[in-house]
């Protein structure tokens, strides 16, 4: 593997999976596709590896196709020291160039951005496809390893879908992810686990949004988490001020941001459900079908299923700094934009913080700690979906929400439900929630679905327990996660 860049932090698992790419001497040349929402660091991962390799990068932008024709014209003249600058006329004549940049070694070739091109030359994809036939001279005899880049999420999901053109020529389809809380606290330099979890639920595990938006402003402690607020995504003067709005904006296939900020704020608001929405928008749930399924495609939302109710599902913000400004931002918008109002409106907004922000978020940190930290002697076995639930008793009619559901993998028959769990931050709990997940337990085995004669309860906690239930899990009745052990390996 090649040497990582200074300065980068983790991504070892997508710079192993680029250098293996960039540097596969077998004949033929190649191509790849890396997607993920903006901010993460695609751009740095791939000017490093073209940088580490001698490869060619050419970052896309917003132009006409003959502008950009121009531009990667003169780059490959730039990158090949031609003597007379290039000048082509259509896509196919730089796709060749491209691949022959490959004729002596494996040599990376990066198009950054890559919807932008394909926007203003929709055959680009197919010229793509022609140009890498499986017997075409000018293929076999290149090893350019081309990746094509792009955030435009809608748009890189359908690239090697179905029927598109490029279905079936890439070797590699490399999506980057956000950081895990984890790392994210690492990265953000955050020990105290609390603050690590607040931080969390604003800014998320987004590399950029430390480094060049908050300019490494890290809040010292605890007690600076309200100050460091205001004066980073509170603050008109701070890149994180309008992040949010960008980041719908930028998606290209949003062409009506009234009524996607409206979706979102349903969802932020709590109307997690199709229904939900359509009430708050007061709309017919029908009419939601669209914009659900481009926010989906857009990675904006995640539509989750109900693991104990069939044919029921919600949905879930999966950028944090979007569900922030939903609750806590655009409803006082006019306010914010006032000099010296920060403080004044993050003091109101703690209770919308608290229990739309901070609780949800902190549920999704428990669910991905239990499928891909926990140990398989917490869960009795290895989880094969961890979700959330809503279980109902037929004979009182009562609901109950499980926050966490683990479900195991179904070897034969029935598949085990390894643990279900209660998630509170600032309650302490105590017998009185040990009961409720015991008679959810007793409820969900009735239903017949999942074998429930192992499943373990569990209780996250950011306040702590009381000493009764701690005496409950000393006898094996229940575990207790308390926020630390959310952050140990």
């Amino acid at each position: 593997m090649l040497n990582k860049p200074p300065g980068m932090f983790d991504r070892d698992r997508e710079w192993g999976a680029l250098s293996r790419f960039a540097l596969d001497d077998q004949p033929g040349a190649t191509l790849g596709v890396v997607s993920g929402r903006r901010r993460l660091g695609k751009t740095y991962l791939l000017d490093g590896l073209c940088r580490a390799t001698g490869g060619f990068y050419f970052g896309a932008t917003e132009a006409t196709e003959a502008e950009s024709l121009r531009r990667i014209g003169e780059a490959l003249a730039a990158f090949t020291k031609a003597p007379l600058p290039l000048r082509p006329q259509n896509w196919y004549e730089v796709v060749d160039a491209l691949l022959a940049l490959g004729r002596e070694r494996p040599i990376p070739v990066v198009l950054d951005e890559f919807p932008y091109l394909a926007r203003v030359s929709p055959a680009l994809p197919s010229i793509l496809q022609a140009a890498y036939a499986p017997l075409r001279p000018e293929r076999t005899d290149s090893r350019t390893r081309l990746l094509l880049c792009g955030s435009a999420m809608s748009f890189m999901g359908s690239l090697l879908a179905g029927n598109a053109p490029l279905r079936g020529r890439a070797g590699l389809e490399l999506m980057v992810h956000p950081l895990d809380h984890q790392l994210a606290a690492e990265f953000w330099g955050i020990t105290d686990p609390r603050l690590a979890v607040k931080v969390n639920a604003i800014v998320g595990g987004t590399p950029a949004y430390r480094r060049e938006f908050a300019r490494n402003d890290v809040p010292a402690g605890p007690d600076d988490f309200d100050a460091w607020v205001t004066r980073t995504v509170l603050n008109p003067e701070s890149p994180l001020f309008r992040e949010a709005r960008y980041l719908l904006a930028e998606e290209p296939d949003l062409r009506d941001p009234a009524l996607y900020h409206s979706v979102l704020a349903a969802v932020a608001e709590g109307n997690s459900t199709r229904g939900g929405i359509a009430n708050y928008l007061a709309r017919r749930s029908t009419d939601l079908a669209h914009p659900l399924t481009v926010l989906e495609d857009a990675g904006l939302l995640r539509r989750e299923p109900d693991l104990f109710r069939a044919n029921r599902s919600s949905y879930r913000i999966t950028e944090p700094l979007i569900t922030f400004y939903q609750a806590v931002m655009r409803p006082v918008w006019a306010q914010l934009e006032r000099p010296g109002s920060a403080a004044r409106v993050w003091r109101a907004a703690q209770r919308r913080f608290h229990t739309q922000v901070l609780g949800p978020r902190f549920e999704h940190i428990c669910r991905e700690w239990c499928l891909s930290s926990a140990d398989e002697t917490t869960l009795g076995g290895l989880p094969a979906h961890v979700g959330h639930g809503v279980v109902t008793d037929q004979k009182t009619r009562a609901t109950y929400e499980v926050d966490v559901a683990v479900v195991g993998l179904a070897d034969d028959g029935r598949p085990p439900l390894l643990a279900i769990g209660e998630v509170k931050w600032g309650e302490v709990m105590g017998v009185g929630h040990l009961t409720r997940l015991q008679r959810i337990r007793t409820l969900i085995g009735a239903q017949g679905r999942y074998d429930t004669s192992a499943t373990r309860l569990l209780c996250f906690s950011a306040a702590g327990f009381t000493d009764e239930l701690r005496e409950a899990a000393q006898a094996g009745a229940v575990t207790l996660i308390d926020v630390a052990q959310l952050y140990q390996s």
